[in-house]
């Protein structure tokens, strides 16, 4: 079972590496793939270039044995849409199951992503949720009635190839890559935040 991790990663930070590791150890994950968006569909541009924010991923996972990072978006022509991303990710993973991981924001706005319904049937969908919520509490009420019956506890998901639905608790981080490129720009000590590795190249290519 393969979870994949979406994202500007611009840049990437504690936050997405320790909800990752969370949700990779909770469902014993084979791994997770880091997939840097080429060209973001539903937000604006990032700050750091495609190639930067690769870069800075696979700093960031260095020694990490079960992250990967994927730059098929990157390297694809045109908007990232997940549901081609996943389209592809099925290809050349015939035999492995595929969760999405989202954190509860993203799994919000699910129903505004592109051909969102055709996700069920590529992958199962691990939502990422504060420790001392049930996370279903703050999902829209329209997504919950269309979706209510594909919620599994994470045992049944395990078992499921696609179109199950689970709540995952992960560590609650209040970083934001905002929040960092802000700092950063009003010379601000960002150690931290994100890893050295990462910090090192932000310093090395001046990308913010």
């Amino acid at each position: 079972m393969i979870g994949i991790l979406g994202g500007t990663f611009d840049p990437i930070h504690f936050g997405h590496l320790r909800t990752a590791l969370d949700v990779q150890q909770r469902l014993s994950l084979d791994e997770v793939r880091f997939i840097p968006c080429g060209e973001p569909a539903h937000r604006n541009k990032p700050i750091a270039e495609p190639l930067q924010r690769l870069a800075m991923v696979r700093a960031a996972i260095a020694g990490q044995k079960k992250f990967t990072v994927d730059d098929r978006e990157i390297r694809r022509d045109g908007p990232s849409y997940m549901v081609d991303t996943l389209t592809s990710l099925k290809q050349d993973f015939k035999e492995q199951s595929l969760c999405l991981i989202l954190g509860t924001d993203a799994f919000n706005g699910l129903t505004l992503w592109y051909q969102w319904e055709k996700i069920f049937d590529l992958a199962n969908i691990v939502v990422m949720r504060r420790p001392d919520t049930d996370g279903k509490a703050t999902i829209n009420k329209r997504l919950f009635k269309l979706i209510k019956h594909c919620l599994l506890d994470v045992d049944d998901l395990k078992r499921k190839q696609n179109g199950g639905i689970s709540f995952v608790p992960v560590t609650q981080l209040e970083i934001s890559a905002t929040t960092i490129r802000q700092q950063w720009q009003q010379c601000n000590d960002i150690q931290f935040f994100l890893p050295d590795s990462v910090l090192t190249l932000i310093q090395q290519q001046n990308i913010y």
